[in-house]
């Protein structure tokens, strides 16, 4: 007998377990529910998710509603009988109705090792906290905010050079294995939850532009790890000339005592940062309006030794 399942899902890290879902023979996605077109680009055109691009694709329903506290979304979602609800990053609120509606309730694909980074940005988080590892959570979904009992973990090790992004992508591929491998215990009854440590738990706040800005009376390790977390979106950046540059790629280095933010050193690499402890080498940059080029050629062009960085 095949399992009834909806899909609630938004960015690019809720596909994997879309398709991971679809390639399922005892799984049939009867819908998918994801945020409603937003103006994208320059032009400010409507645009699909890309869960919503997929699941067109696979020829599944979708559904967009604002919101999932109107009566009537609750009734079509409750029409489409479903067992069970997989959520990966959909963006909606789910109200107690909703929760209760599949026959076996509501689970979601968490990019963290709850209850460490509860919310929005767990990946980025736990890059910038400086943590050795992070992971999926198969939680079963409740009311509060990601404390849902633990139906399966799976851990992943953080790199020394891992970006936001290039951590978002292998926790996307884990997080549709993880899913598959829970499913099948969760439909016939044998996967049990365990409760999460509420005085364990950490916040992931959604990242601001604001304290994208560096501070280079922080630490070398600290700022490195930020311009790393903030990469994709939303880029470290510094002020030059009264202007943003944005910082893509840097490490932590020695370097000789100095005021925060003052250019140390320019080599062949980039160009080698003060702060409050150690130095950071950007390798990668962008001027407001320019290209992201490297650290040394922006170096050369701009004469930045001994400058020094707001």
């Amino acid at each position: 007998m095949s399992v009834r399942v909806i899909y609630a899902g938004t960015p690019q890290f809720a596909v994997p377990s879309l398709d991971a879902l679809a390639a399922l023979p005892d799984v049939e996605i009867v819908a998918v529910y994801t945020q409603p077109d937003r103006p994208a680009g320059r032009g400010q055109k409507l645009a699909a998710s890309p869960v919503k691009e997929r699941a067109l694709a696979l020829g599944v329903p979708v559904e967009q509603p604002l919101t999932l506290r109107d009566a009537a979304a609750q009734a079509q979602l409750a029409a489409y009988a479903p067992d069970v609800m997989v959520v990966a990053a959909y963006g909606l609120i789910l109200p107690q109705v909703v929760l209760d509606a599949p026959r076996l309730g509501c689970v979601n694909v968490h990019a963290s090792l709850l209850p460490r980074w509860r919310g929005a940005a767990p990946i980025a988080r736990a890059i910038e906290a400086g943590d050795a590892e992070t992971g999926i959570t198969i939680m079963k979904m409740a009311l509060g905010l990601d404390t849902g009992d633990m139906l399966l973990t799976r851990a992943l090790p953080i790199q020394p050079d891992d970006t936001a992004a290039s951590l978002h992508d292998r926790l996307a591929a884990l997080g549709a294995e993880a899913l598959c491998a829970a499913l099948p215990g969760l439909v016939a009854g044998e996967l049990s939850g365990v409760p999460q440590d509420d005085a364990a738990a950490t916040y992931a706040a959604k990242l601001s532009k604001a304290e994208a800005q560096i501070d280079w009376r922080e630490s070398a390790d600290l700022i490195a790890r930020r311009v790393r977390a903030f990469n994709p979106a939303p880029v470290a950046f510094t002020l030059w000339q009264a202007e943003p540059l944005k910082i893509w790629q840097a490490e932590p280095v020695a370097a000789p005592s100095a005021a925060p933010g003052t250019v140390v050193a320019v080599d062949k690499s980039g160009f080698v940062v003060a702060a409050a402890e150690g130095g950071v080498r950007v390798i990668a940059c962008q001027k407001a309006g320019g290209k992201r080029i490297a650290a040394a050629d922006f170096a050369r062009q701009a004469n930045v030794l001994g400058a020094k960085f707001d």
